[in-house]
């Protein structure tokens, strides 16, 4: 009997290597080759647990960005890889997908492989993920910024958001920290989601040790109110960027594949077009950096609903 191995990468190949300095006390991530950076687009990271909307919040900043008269490109960084769903009207091929065709061989790629327009000409990019268990997101991430940089694609793009998955914070999905100049949290109102903000509020501070990463505020996100979430963003020094209730247009805009901006008007998607541009403009203006404390876990407990 014989044995095949479906080889992927391991996190010394190229493009990313081994960290050699700590991120924070205690642990060694990840770190990307600093020969590869993005440029001067501006940068943002879409975190947040698991099912929260931040496909659904990437894809209509993304938009929002767009109407500002700006050249975006998004990047899914999720193995699911439907965070561009709602822009291009179908599930992309992810860039892992597209490199094993060709086993692994970059320069025999072309950039329409990986890269499709999506809504008012946003680019569109399925980083995808590792199979299960067999290796480091942080790689994806890493070639996927490398294939882009290669292409001269991000030396015409203005914005460039990365929806990545959920609260999973291993160095491989910390990666596009290194990236970004900010990073925002999509959270419900529930004791759940702000137990997973408060993990990102901490690997965000790890990283902003090495790198030029900032907290850029909060989304609260299928929430008709926002009274935990506003006791935790004080009580370590967070500030609420956008609010948005669990609306039915939002829910119809992902079952239409379609964005905030092309669904039919009616008053209430009016107001949540604005309350995506009020960010969207924050943010291109240069939000201001939030230097949050993140909580021990018990003292979550004792904060939250126990009024």
């Amino acid at each position: 009997m014989t044995t095949t191995t479906v080889p992927f990468p391991d996190i010394k190949r190229p493009g990313q290597r081994n960290v050699s300095r700590l991120d924070g006390e205690g642990s060694v991530q990840v770190e990307l080759d600093p020969s590869v950076k993005i440029g001067t687009a501006k940068v943002f990271a879409i975190y947040g647990k698991g099912g929260i909307g931040k496909s659904t919040t990437s894809s209509n900043l993304s938009a929002a960005f767009s109407k500002m008269g700006k050249r975006v490109l998004q990047i899914g960084c999720d193995p699911k890889h439907d965070s561009t769903f709602t822009l291009t009207k179908k599930m992309l091929p992810t860039v892992i997908d597209v490199l094993e065709t060709v086993d692994f061989h970059a320069e025999e790629l072309r950039v329409e492989d990986f890269v499709f327009p999506g809504y008012n000409g946003v680019m569109c990019v399925e980083a995808g993920g590792p199979p299960a268990g067999t290796g480091c997101g942080g790689y994806v991430v890493g070639q996927t910024v490398k294939l882009l940089k290669e292409h001269h694609l991000l030396e015409d793009t203005d914005v460039v958001i990365f929806d990545v998955l959920g609260d999973v914070f291993c160095g491989g999905f910390a990666a596009p920290l290194q990236h970004a100049d900010r990073a925002m949290i999509v959270t419900a109102n529930d004791f759940d989601s702000i137990f997973a903000m408060n993990r990102i509020v901490q690997a965000i501070g790890a990283k902003a040790k090495n790198y030029n990463v900032r907290l850029g505020g909060v989304i609260a996100n299928r929430s008709a109110a926002t009274d935990q979430i506003d006791k935790y963003n004080e009580k370590i020094g967070l500030k609420l960027a956008a609010h948005f209730p669990d609306l039915d247009v939002i829910r119809r805009s992902r079952l239409k594949k379609s964005t905030l901006f092309e669904m039919e008007h009616s008053p209430e998607l009016e107001a949540v077009q604005k309350e995506y541009m009020r960010p969207a403009a924050a943010l291109w203006l240069g939000s201001e950096p939030l230097r949050a404390v993140p909580m021990k876990d018990r003292d979550i407990f004792d904060l939250l609903g126990f009024d």
